[in-house]
This record gives structure tokens, C-alpha cells and sequence, in this order.
């Protein structure tokens, strides 16, 4: 194993170099702050001024300070009560963006050959929509019930279960594997928060992008500085 600071954001750690793209069969993203460039639940909340309130719990979470995600998100969303649904089309409009090299990345892992899962502790309205976008193969993220057009402050109960936390990512990465008959270990996890580590710890190769400390500090690529393409510089 090998550990390396590159002087341009990118290190590797617990690593051992080369790898190649073509080693994998599924890459399993993230969506909020990884894949896109904001937290959703954050901004639905601007639209009835708890923005600062929901943002410093969801960061909390997110540093691993929070360690219970189900209660932390149920008490977000709970906040949420009276958002509407232009709200969240606002949002997705106007505030939502690929990240940087998001594009590129999942073209080129898709050009090797590999399956593409968004895994969220997000919301369906915002992750079906990424994943439709990115012409993405699989995809797991909460539902938020909408009544009369407007959120009601509770979470839909889908076939899985109500809240995709940490180890309903790990589940749904390793069940993914399972259904293309791979290894975990022939799997990437890309991930900013606590919430990403069970399924990271469980991959071939887990990438941190632009992470909370504890994250970075967990990852055996830790993204730094850039777009998340520059995965690509490591995995020849």
C-alpha cells in the first residue's frame, strides 16, 4: 500500500497504484454536494426561510457529528411542512448543477463498461431527474409525500424501507453487485459524507469528493481540488 499528496488536490492513501478502469464493473455515486452541487433539503428549505437551521444540521450529519441519519433527516424534512412543488421546481432550475467533471466521468466509466448506481440520502423529484440526465443505470433516493402540492413533512414508505441512510447505501451497493453477479471489490463508491463510508469501506476503490474530514481522511482518493473526472488521472 502506498500513500501520496499530489500539489494539486488529489491524494491517494491505502492505494495501490496502477489501477484501470476497466478493473471495475459499477461505479456507485452520491448525488448531494458529489454528483450535484448542493444539498436539496438545504435549499427547499430557503423557500420558507429555515435555510440556516437545516443546513447546520444536515452539515453536522454530514462531519459524522449527527450519527443517526434517519432521525436527523425525519427532523429536516419535518422542517420542510409547506414547501411546494414550483418550490422544488424552482430549485432544480435554478440552483441545481452537475458538478464539474460529472458528466465526463460517468461517460467514461460507461465507454469501459461499467454500470452506474446513484445511491441518496436525497429526495426521488431531484435524483430521478440526475440520473435520467446522466443516463444513469440504477438508482435509490427517499420520497417525499406531497400533498395537495405541497410537502407535508413525512418521507414515503417505498418497497425497501423509508430512508436511505449508510447502510441502506451499503445494501443497495452490495445488491447491485449481486445482480451483475460482481464482487464488491470490483466496485467504485464516490462520496462527501459520513453517511457514504459503509458503502466506501465495502468497494474496490472509494473516492472522496471535495469531503467533510472524516471522509477524506477514510478514502483511498480523496478529490481535493477539480472536477471529478480527475478520478480519471488515477485510473489509467
Amino acid at each position: 500500500m502506498s500513500s501520496h499528496i499530489t500539489p494539486n488536490g488529489l491524494v491517494l492513501q491505502n492505494f495501490n497504484a496502477p489501477l484501470k478502469l476497466t478493473d471495475f464493473k459499477l461505479i456507485a455515486f452520491d448525488m448531494d454536494s458529489t454528483l450535484i452541487n448542493i444539498e436539496c433539503i438545504d435549499e427547499l428549505a430557503d423557500a420558507i426561510g429555515l435555510k440556516a437551521e437545516v443546513a447546520a444540521i444536515t452539515d453536522a450529519t454530514m462531519r459524522g457529528e449527527i450519527a443517526d441519519f434517519k432521525t436527523s433527516l425525519r427532523r429536516r424534512v419535518a422542517l420542510l411542512k409547506g414547501v411546494s412543488v414550483q418550490d422544488m421546481e424552482r430549485v432544480y432550475n435554478a440552483r441545481l448543477q452537475l458538478n464539474p467533471g460529472a458528466t465526463e466521468l460517468v461517460a467514461a466509466c460507461k465507454k469501459a463498461g461499467l454500470k452506474v448506481l446513484l445511491v441518496s440520502g436525497g429526495f426521488t423529484f431531484f435524483a430521478n431527474r440526475v440520473a435520467q440526465r446522466l443516463s444513469i443505470d440504477f438508482a435509490k433516493s427517499n420520497e417525499l409525500e406531497i400533498d395537495n402540492g405541497l410537502l407535508t413533512g413525512e418521507l414515503i414508505m417505498q418497497t425497501w424501507g423509508d430512508i436511505c441512510d449508510g447502510e441502506e447505501k451499503l445494501t443497495t451497493l452490495l445488491s447491485t453487485c449481486s445482480l451483475l453477479n460482481i464482487e464488491a471489490g470490483q466496485a467504485i463508491a464516490v462520496g462527501d459524507g459520513a453517511n457514504d463510508l459503509p458503502m466506501m469501506r465495502a468497494a474496490g476503490l472509494s473516492v472522496a469528493y471535495h469531503a467533510k474530514p472524516k471522509v477524506r481522511e477514510q478514502a483511498m482518493v480523496a478529490i481535493n481540488d477539480g472536477g471529478l473526472d480527475r478520478l480519471l488521472e488515477v485510473l489509467s
